[in-house]
């Protein structure tokens, strides 16, 4: 193949050769997708019926929960279909649209958040200016700045990445188009153009780490100074989650795209991309709502409401 417009299909890595592991695969995966899509559904639902939590942190928490809803759909439902259908390949146009919709939701949720860990910041650290910095009007023009980011960061790496010439076959090394394994089939070094453009993009987001790590430590500080226990209790039981996500999304997310090839492997790069792209969406609405007891009395409303609604019962949930 002398360049990319010669290929018509990727094939995407196969996570086994033999007919029974593959349905086993896609059982597993088919098990994680619907516990996304319930937990995340549960969270955007109780958010956006309950008045009580029409705040800043829901409603971030709301556009998180669409983002990795999204996510997810971009990348498990495809390597689903594969598995049940044994086979591996994806159009090049599939392959393209994936990697702009993956790369615009992992940037967009990267982006708020680093909003609402500023959030957490204003609402702990000045409490007293948190119904001024933090209106109405300054949430969507914030959660509007993470989704456009997204969009921006989307169109250049993918029309980057898919300038490429490749030659060096069409098989890639993931269960979803990745860029760093399509940079691999390039056969010149027009690859380092992209490869400069995720370095400029990672140098970004550690400028957002570095913002996230610097409003914990004075969140930290604030709520060590916090007289009462249920105080300190209330504030760490909304700072913590926050922490572990961002923490788990940036570790695996950098690993992913700055590894060296020398420890690259097929085996390692598939736990990896799962811990940065499938992890996140199914284990953030628990951590959010483990330890959030007014999350957790809107979720059970959304369930009770559910249950009764089979059954013709009306309920309100605003009680």
């Amino acid at each position: 193949m002398s360049n990319s417009s010669s290929i018509n299909e990727f094939l995407l890595l196969a996570f086994a050769d033999t007919r029974e592991l593959q349905l086993l695969h896609f059982w597993l995966f088919l098990g994680i997708y619907l516990a996304a899509l319930l937990g995340n559904g549960l969270i955007i639902t109780a958010i956006a019926c309950d008045h009580h939590l029409h705040t800043p942190l829901y409603f971030f928490l709301l556009n998180l929960s669409l983002l990795d809803l999204g996510s997810i759909s971009t990348t498990v439902p495809k390597s689903m279909t594969n598995s049940l259908w044994d086979t591996r390949a994806i159009f090049y146009q599939g392959c393209a649209a994936q990697v702009f919709f993956f790369f615009f939701l992992i940037s967009a949720e990267f982006s708020l958040l680093t909003v609402m860990a500023y959030d957490r910041y204003v609402a702990i650290c000045k409490p007293l200016h948190y119904g001024t910095l933090l209106g109405s009007r300054a949430c969507v023009h914030m959660a509007a700045a993470a989704w456009g980011s997204g969009f921006l960061y989307a169109v250049l790496h993918t029309t980057n990445a898919f300038s490429i010439p490749l030659c060096q076959g069409n098989s890639l090394d993931q269960f979803f188009c990745e860029v760093p394994q399509i940079l691999k089939l390039s056969c010149s070094d027009a690859y380092l153009r992209e490869a400069g453009l995720i370095v400029a993009s990672l140098l970004v987001g550690f400028g957002c780490f570095v913002f996230i790590v610097v409003s914990y430590v004075q969140i930290f500080r604030a709520v060590l100074r916090i007289p009462s226990e249920q105080g300190r209790h209330k504030a760490f039981s909304t700072c913590l989650p926050h922490l572990g996500v961002v923490s788990l999304f940036i570790s695996t997310g950098m690993f992913a795209y700055l590894k060296p090839n020398s420890i690259s492997s097929p085996s390692l790069d598939v736990v990896v991309a799962v811990l940065y792209s499938v992890v996140p969406p199914v284990v953030n609405p628990l951590i959010y709502s483990m330890r959030n007891q007014e999350l957790k009395e809107a979720i059970r409303k959304v369930i009770s409401w559910m249950f009764l609604s089979c059954g013709k019962l009306p309920i309100s949930l605003h009680k």
